[in-house]
């Protein structure tokens, strides 16, 4: 089973316990490794030349493209190389992950073949460091909201993805730690999730960690943010095209010659809201969908069918406010309920809309470019090959001794 199974490590910048890493690996019988140095630059290229020598696999990044980047990258290295097999697990370069751990998920993955597999750490001892902690806390908390199941390590690197996800994890929006979230959130919709619990290492306060606590937080939840940003966008265009339309209502009568009389009831304030309201929330639609379609969900679906879902969604969403609202609007007063109920229905909206309307496809056109950079070869990359370690016998041993020494 193990032999079946391609090990994928992204690394940027990474130390020289990576070797170690490597070698405990194959100890445990693993032996489709594959290493994606993400732009490390030359002054890290012995590790990944010593990593070579060992027997693994390595592609380069010209220039850092992120963690998703990478992984799309290891992925299709494993396919091209050695065949997807029973599935892939991914671990981080930086220490966070045992060999232990990786070949007590290799053997998870036998028991729930069709599952993704999550290494779970706790977060409740005292190493873990508070960003850590307060960061998975919310994302769990996040994640169980949006997708309706529950997961206690939602940023964990260490995931055994089984073959019939592959085809999502190539295709899935994002290059960086956004990626991980995105693919954890879509995976969720299609598999079980089981998750594994494992060590929790964190050397030195996780101090070699690449991740930046606001840019990347931000990353993650990008989807959403977007989606806010496209509803708000919806909500600006539906209140000044309402204003601007009950001054322009009853001048727009005038000038289509419609007469006093009929002009007069154009700009009756009942007829006047019902018209302005009508004409500015099928425009705020139109613009809230295509933000959504083109900026929020990515979405490279059929425009017509995902039209249609939209429009089913956006009737009930105006049903389901209007009565929500009168009802909770008996105890509460009614501002606040419009509020409440809103709320309430913007998450709603965004998990039907990601589940339903803008579905990612099986056939989600996959994202190529940071393989094709990687496998190129080292002549296309910023990697200036020195001497050929893969020829020196003694240098491997030596590499092999200082691993087992530990």
């Amino acid at each position: 089973m193990r032999s079946e199974i391609g090990i994928i490590i992204p690394a940027l910048e990474p130390e020289y316990r990576l070797l170690d890493f490597v070698i405990d690996l194959q100890a445990e019988q693993f032996s489709r490794i594959v290493i994606v140095d993400d732009g490390s630059g030359i002054q890290y290229q012995n590790i990944f030349e010593q990593a070579e020598v060992l027997g693994c696999k390595v592609v380069h990044h010209p220039k850092n493209l992120g963690k998703g980047a990478a992984l799309r990258t290891g992925i299709r290295t494993v396919e091209a190389e050695f065949g997807i097999g029973t599935g892939i697990i991914t671990a981080d370069a930086d220490g966070q992950h045992s060999p232990e751990d990786i070949a007590r998920m290799a053997i998870e993955m036998e028991h729930h073949p069709d599952a993704l597999i999550l290494g779970s750490r706790n977060f409740d001892g005292e190493d873990v460091p508070a960003r850590s902690k307060i960061g998975n806390k919310i994302t769990s908390k996040f994640f169980g909201l949006i997708t309706g199941k529950p997961c206690t390590d939602t940023q964990t690197g260490l995931r055994g993805i089984p073959a019939n996800l592959v085809d999502l994890a190539l295709s899935e929006d994002g290059d960086r730690y956004e990626y991980e979230m995105n693919f954890l959130m879509d995976a969720a919709d299609r598999v079980e999730l089981v998750e594994l619990p494992i060590r929790t290492i964190y050397e030195d306060g996780n101090a070699v960690s690449h991740f930046r606590p606001v840019r990347d937080s931000v990353r993650i939840y990008a989807r959403v943010l977007r989606f806010l940003a496209s509803s708000l966008a919806g909500f600006a265009v539906d209140y000044s095209l309402f204003a601007l339309l009950l001054v322009v209502l009853p001048w727009l009568g005038m000038q289509l010659g419609l007469g006093q009389a009929a002009a007069g009831i154009v700009a009756g304030l009942e007829l006047k809201i019902l018209l302005a309201t009508a004409i500015a929330r099928t425009v705020s639609g139109i613009v809230n969908f295509t933000l959504n379609k083109k900026f929020a969900f990515k979405s490279k679906g059929d425009t017509a069918k995902e039209f249609f879902r939209y429009g089913i969604l956006f009737v009930f969403q105006m049903a389901a406010s209007a009565c929500f609202t009168s009802v909770i609007a008996m105890v509460l007063p009614a501002m606040m309920a419009k509020i409440l109920v809103d709320l309430a229905l913007f998450f709603a909206n965004f998990v039907v809309q990601r589940r339903w309307v803008f579905a990612p496809g099986a056939a989600a056109e996959t994202k190529d470019a940071g393989y094709m950079q990687g496998v190129a070869g080292k002549g296309s990359s910023s990697y200036t090959p020195g001497m050929s370690l893969s020829q020196d016998t003694a240098l491997y041993n030596q590499i092999v001794d200082r691993g087992r020494r530990g």
